[in-house]
């Protein structure tokens, strides 16, 4: 079934009843700990109150355009160079004043997926998670739906929070899971592992799909201890470092899956800066990585 704007504006119109509906299914009510904030990340996260709009503080200077169809097929052995499979991650932060996203004015310039900020810590929703992804699904962008981790809290918990938020993973246009960790929360790298195993067990149980992992070099080399225990899972790498293909990757991984290469991205749709990524191919065919391998609205 394919949706005219008119029908799309609709569904934005009913999106805040959706959303209540989800607030409905949190089970825990207290107000959320600040996390620990780690000054080298790309991306500081602060929550306020229940349904606070995460507040992001880039720290990395604009570089320009990439050429990234050739760097795919270097990243990626056996992988042709083609036209790049690309997509922006958004928050709360890409709706100032409750604007929308124009998602298809996003995918009319070229982008197939995007990364929607779902859930934070114990009870921080994404107050436009739910509006973000009915408009995603009727413009035909695939969604990754992310968790930001706070390791103060227990990650069984928090697993089980973003799941129940997120319904469900394995729909038409979904992607995996992912799991964004970039603060330590105070806990050593032996204690910041076991919190990261018990986190993607648990979600991996409750959504049958392996998780995804968001991360950027220095914090995995120093709060993770550079472990390897970890290669085995897909990898969404931050790196802005102005070329064409990440630098050495951290922690035994051999490739990457996703490659978040700049966070002051301008595109068609969004207000202001936004954080822009490549799909390389590691996966296998992007339509059935996300689900989509039948059209859109069919």
């Amino acid at each position: 079934m394919d949706l005219t704007r008119e029908e799309w504006h609709n569904l934005l119109r009913w999106s805040n009843f959706w959303t209540k509906q989800t607030e409905k299914l949190v089970l825990w009510s207290r107000k959320p700990a600040t996390p620990a904030v780690d000054q080298n990340s790309p991306e500081v996260g602060t929550t306020v109150g229940r349904m606070a709009i995460g507040v992001k503080v880039r720290r990395f200077s604009k570089i320009a355009p990439l050429l990234l169809a050739g760097a795919l097929a270097a990243a990626v052995p056996g992988h042709a160079a083609a036209e790049p499979v690309r997509g922006p991650d958004v928050a709360s932060w890409q709706h100032p004043g409750g604007s929308p996203i124009d998602w298809f004015a996003v995918r009319n310039a070229g982008h197939d997926f995007a990364m929607v900020k779902a859930t934070e810590s114990l009870n921080y929703v994404n107050p436009f998670f739910v509006q973000d992804c009915l408009a995603m699904r009727v413009a035909g962008v695939a969604r990754g739906a992310y968790h930001y981790a706070d390791p103060t809290q227990s990650p069984e918990a928090q697993a089980a929070f973003y799941s129940t938020v997120v319904l469900g993973i394995n729909g038409p246009g979904d992607m995996p899971p992912v799991l964004d960790i970039e603060h330590s929360g105070g806990l050593p790298p032996a204690a910041l592992i076991d919190w990261t195993h018990r986190y993607l067990n648990t979600v991996q149980s409750l959504t049958g799909r392996q998780p995804i992992i968001y991360t950027y070099p220095n914090f995995w080399r120093t709060a993770m201890a550079n472990t390897n225990e970890f290669a085995g899972y897909p990898l969404w790498i931050a790196d802005y470092n102005g070329q064409n293909t990440p630098g050495p990757l951290p922690g035994g991984w051999s490739n990457w899956t996703f490659w978040q290469y700049t966070s002051t991205g301008r595109i068609a749709g969004v207000n202001g800066d936004v954080d822009l990524n490549v799909y390389s191919g590691a996966q296998g065919d992007f339509a059935r990585y996300s689900n989509s391998a039948s059209p859109f609205g069919s």
